[in-house]
């Protein structure tokens, strides 16, 4: 059985390691306005992909019981175009913005895929890069991620 807390600490570090490269590079980065149209998935016509680790972060963050399918193209945690989970928000959340630089976005999508795959290596546990609806949808308990 994969030590949860330790997966989860150590997705709270790739998190803060995102968050130092965004602030690192501001202008690359760019600057969200808090429009919330990237979260309508449909209208937007873009997807937002999670992995197993980054699941885990937010079951442990939230409880695994607020973890609720997605009935909508919309993600279920922005309200009013704020996020409700801002602090424990997926990576490709923090990496997106409408006006920053694609490429660096790019980069910085695949480095943070490639640390969070090694977590699945290292602690066992099943790598999985999947649409949000689906996770959400398939979603039962964090030890069956």
């Amino acid at each position: 059985m994969t030590n949860n807390k330790q997966v989860v600490e150590k997705v709270g570090q790739i998190y803060d390691w995102v968050t130092q490269q965004i602030q690192d590079e501001p202008v690359l980065a760019g600057e969200c306005k808090v429009c919330g149209r990237c979260c309508d998935f449909e209208a937007f016509d873009h997807h937002l992909y999670v992995t197993t680790p980054e699941l885990m972060y937010l079951a442990d963050r939230l409880g695994a019981k607020n973890i609720n399918p997605m009935a909508t193209g919309r993600c279920p945690w922005q309200k009013e175009n704020k996020c409700s989970i801002y602090d424990y928000r997926f990576a490709s959340c923090r990496i997106f913005c409408c006006n920053g630089d694609k490429d660096f976005q790019s980069r910085l999508t695949e480095e943070t895929l490639r640390k969070l795959k090694s977590l699945c290596t290292e602690f066992d546990i099943p790598y999985r890069y999947t649409s949000l609806p689906i996770a959400l949808n398939s979603f039962t308990r964090p030890d069956e991620i």
